[in-house]
């Protein structure tokens, strides 16, 4: 498949045009049947690949991993600490350096400013696996999650985020999702809606796509009727442990639970979330709150999360499949 995206960088939700995310996911349909049909063609062989991780990762590093290794390329994982990133060697520094070796960089940190650079200078494919900012690989698993789940056109679908609005993934869910013509709703305390110019953003796109916007406190009237459902965890990384309980108060309200899904008075509506989740005391940090408020779940409760109306783990596997394509689309003709 030709998509005409050789060369290019996922530094943002915006870099792509509507055609050209509903391409990768098209691709990444494609590489997905050749995946599960043992027929898959090795396009990235002799390609190397650094993996920049100043933050941590299980679904984006090994989603990078194995979809680099079924194409035959070959990666560099440099985790946190082990570059000179910005201690002792600038991001401009290190892009030209790094471009010189790898014919594509992934990164995942936290200034959206460090990815931004090293796009600028690597002279090589860039790929946005995380920033403070945006999370653009992660919303193209959401949407290929979506089209494989939704019956009609992708146009139709209604999606509705719950939770801290603020963070990189209701960013780029909301801009997303104007810009490919979606009904999306957030569903948010006003103190944690998202930043004015990111709803700006979103409005430009929405104008042309015909998208449908909604920003409001009101849960109920944010999950009539939709189709999806989604949520992340209340704490992003980098946030001091001591915001937990303040964070709690304002969020319980906006919990995923049943009487959410209740209340989109669809029985169909499935349920979306990044990973990882706090849906038990199955973790420390889960464990560490349970223990100080009595609380066996945050942001989604286990009986929705273990439920049929739950995605979630075709989604991290789509993590793999639509990173795959953005490679394969960004380093091959």
């Amino acid at each position: 498949m030709t998509t005409g995206l050789e060369g290019r960088s996922l530094l943002k939700d915006t870099d792509l045009t509507a055609d050209e995310f509903l391409t990768v996911l098209d691709l990444a349909e494609q590489l997905r049947q050749e995946k599960q049909s043992d027929k898959e063609e090795r396009r990235l062989v002799g390609r190397n690949i650094a993996l920049i991780f100043e933050k941590t990762s299980t679904r984006t590093r090994t989603a990078f991993e194995v979809a680099a290794h079924d194409q035959g390329a070959h990666t560099t994982y440099l985790g946190p600490g082990e570059t000179q990133i910005g201690e002792k060697e600038s991001i401009r520094d290190t892009a030209r350096v790094l471009g010189r070796i790898f014919d594509g960089i992934e990164y995942r940190g936290g200034a959206q400013s460090n990815v931004d650079e090293l796009g600028a200078h690597s002279g090589v494919p860039v790929w946005n696996g995380l920033t403070d900012r945006w999370h653009p690989t992660q919303t193209l698993a959401d949407i290929l999650t979506m089209r494989d789940h939704c019956t009609g056109a992708l146009e139709s679908v209604s999606v509705c985020y719950l939770g801290d609005a603020r963070n990189n993934m209701a960013n780029s869910l909301l801009v997303t999702g104007a810009m490919l013509g979606l009904d999306v709703r957030v569903a948010a305390p006003d103190s944690l809606w998202p930043d004015p110019d990111i709803r700006s953003i979103a409005d430009q796109l929405a104008s042309s796509s015909g998208a449908r916007l909604t920003i409001t406190e009101d849960t109920r009237d944010a999950v009539s009727g939709v189709d999806f459902l989604y949520t992340d965890v209340w704490l992003s990384m980098g946030e001091p442990a001591e915001a937990w309980d303040e964070r709690i108060d304002l969020l319980l309200p906006y919990q995923v639970n049943a009487q959410i899904l209740e209340a989109t008075g669809n029985p169909a509506v499935k349920f979306l979330h990044c990973l990882p989740a706090f849906h038990d005391i199955g973790t420390g940090v889960a464990r560490r709150i349970h223990a100080t408020r009595g609380l066996s779940a945050l942001e989604v409760t286990n009986d929705v999360f273990e439920s049929p109306a739950s995605i979630v783990f075709d989604q991290a596997e789509n993590r793999m499949h639509t990173i795959k394509a953005l490679m394969v689309a960004t380093l091959t003709e």
